[in-house]
């Protein structure tokens, strides 16, 4: 079967293909418009559609759009209900609606070819639930899932269990209640752009003090079903509301950290009630904008019941167009096989690098090694611009389009985020090799993806003190050599000359725009950035080469 998943209702527009049960493909809207998320989640956007990745799913699997055997849309408008009815203050969801009704015939418009006939919706959270459910390393027993998000059709929020590929729904919250909702009101209060910015409360939470706490758990509450009930919360009262370039006081931190510590604990209370109504299922799956909170992630795996805690990648709504794929494909007769990584956007081979490089005239050499070129770069404190094989799905740079850097220069966070013109509380993170993972952190382990953080051990926080955050933690990505031979080998090199196992790794873009994709975005970042050597696949390009840097 030949399923291509749509997501375009809310925010984050991406496409998906899934090809007898396999995916082949799947990538964001943003990373070809370069609008960042690709659009504002709002009413009047719903008709939007991720046109441009859906054609490359399909021409880079060399499918014809008339040969789909099924479109599958990520909401389903007849689960819908008036906003009002909801307890939404949002008179205009009825539009969002509208067009939701309206998605076939706007793909067949964008897909020419394409019949109506064939776009089936899925719930939302459903697709959701699939994009954890089915995606996740075979388990050998039953998965729980738990998917947690701003809103949905009618709801914010599903508990069940996939068995043999099924999924047994247990409990969904119903609107208006929501802990996604909740953040992206907390983080408009702090001045930051809801529905984007809420890792940057994550982060601004670890200065503060969790003061508020009391008062949070009396009006964000879980319930003897599986819910949760969320109080109107008058902020104000708590922290004065900031604006976008106001002063950052310790009372924004208080009250950030007091809403991530309750946001913690109710997740904890959920999976724990999860874990009991599914009969004890070893793994739990998670998925939804809250499951990007790596933080709250990290406690459910090291407090909860379950032997494994997996997250999708692309776990906020981009990811629904994967799940909406998944399930229709298990629905239509195929067994899902799960991913082996996020590197499922676009690629460039070397004769196309290398042609883009001649066309913009810059000088170039193939190192024997670009790996150990970079770790020499990197030894010498320089910043690389890494771009290598194809983009990841999902928000995290895991090592194919990445920023990295020194993290033993304890000024290396403040060059980073200069470099990419972000505020300074912002952390950065590291990658390591797998097998040295062990000796440098405390936490979950593999995490291949960068969705937990782990406990830096403390004779190793002064030895990498740039990519170990204020309150002793770092986001890790564990690097393995079988599916991350470069990366592997630059770790190895870099070692063999400073004796750190670790690098830092960053998104390779600049504050407010996507991720870079494409070969030519990676050399208009370099040129305007203070980047030290630009890895583009085997071929390196060095500041110094254009008479400027080290």
């Amino acid at each position: 079967m030949r399923v291509l998943g749509i997501n375009a209702i809310f925010h984050d527009p991406a496409a998906a293909l899934v090809v007898d049960g396999t995916v082949v493909a799947a990538a964001e809207e943003e990373r070809f418009s370069r609008r960042k998320h690709g659009k504002r989640p709002v009413p009047f956007s719903a008709w939007e559609l991720p046109e441009l990745s859906a054609a490359w799913c399909l021409a880079s699997a060399g499918i014809d759009v008339d040969s789909l055997d099924a479109v599958a849309y990520s909401f389903d408008p007849q689960l819908c209900r008036d906003a009002a009815d909801l307890g939404l203050s949002d008179p205009w969801d009825w539009l969002r609606v509208d067009y939701a009704k309206r998605a076939p015939q706007f793909l067949a418009a964008a897909l020419p070819r394409l019949d109506p006939e064939k776009v089936r919706f899925v719930p939302h959270h459903v697709a959701h639930a699939a994009s954890a459910g089915l995606a996740a390393p075979p388990a050998g027993d039953d998965t729980a899932v738990l998917v947690l998000d701003g809103r949905g059709e009618v709801a914010s929020h599903l508990a069940g269990v996939y068995r043999d590929g099924r999924l047994s729904p247990l409990y969904a919250q119903q609107l208006p209640h929501s802990l996604g909702l909740l953040y992206e009101d907390l983080t408009r209060h702090l001045g930051f752009l809801h529905s984007s910015d809420e890792y940057k409360v994550m982060a601004l939470a670890s200065y503060g003090t969790p003061k508020h706490l009391g008062m949070l758990r009396e009006l964000v509450r879980v319930t003897d079903d599986g819910g949760f009930h969320v109080e109107r919360i008058d902020w104000a009262s708590m922290a004065k509301a900031r604006t976008a370039d106001g002063e950052m006081t310790d009372d924004h931190a208080d009250l950030a950290a007091s809403v991530q510590a309750r946001l913690e604990e109710i997740i904890l209370d959920l999976s724990r009630w999860l874990y009991d109504a599914s009969g004890g299922a070893g793994t739990l799956a998670m998925a939804g904008g809250v499951a990007l909170n790596c933080v709250a992630n990290a406690r459910i795996a090291a407090e909860g019941p379950y032997r494994d805690v997996w997250v999708q990648p692309a776990a906020g709504d981009a990811g629904t167009a994967l799940g909406a794929a998944l399930h229709l494909a298990r629905e239509l007769g195929d067994r899902c096989v799960p991913m082996t990584g996020a590197d499922l956007g676009r690629g460039w081979s070397d004769e196309e690098l290398e042609a883009e490089l001649r066309r913009a005239a810059l000088p170039y050499t193939r190192p024997a090694s670009i790996a150990a070129e970079a770790a020499r770069v990197l030894a010498d404190n320089g910043i690389v611009a890494w771009h290598q094989g194809r983009s990841e799905y999902g928000p995290r740079a895991l090592g194919h389009r990445s920023l990295l850097a020194h993290p033993g220069d304890p000024d290396t966070t403040r060059r980073m985020n200069d470099v990419k013109g972000r505020e300074q509380f912002r952390p950065i993170a590291p990658m390591v090799r797998a097998e040295r993972f062990a000796e440098i952190f405390e936490g979950v382990y593999p995490s291949p993806y960068m969705l937990f953080v782990h406990r830096v051990k403390p004779e190793w926080q002064d030895r990498i003190p740039a990519v170990t955050h204020v309150d002793g933690t770092a986001r890790v990505q564990t690097v393995h050599p079988d599916t991350a031979p470069a990366v592997a080998e630059l770790l190895a090199e870099f070692e063999r000359l400073t004796g750190l196992p670790v690098v830092v790794n960053t998104s390779l873009n600049t504050a407010g725009r996507p991720m870079v994709d494409t070969p030519r975005e990676a050399m208009e970042l370099f040129g305007s950035a203070p980047v030290d050597l630009l890895a583009l696949g085997p071929f390196a390009v060095h500041r110094r080469a254009l008479g400027g840097g080290r």
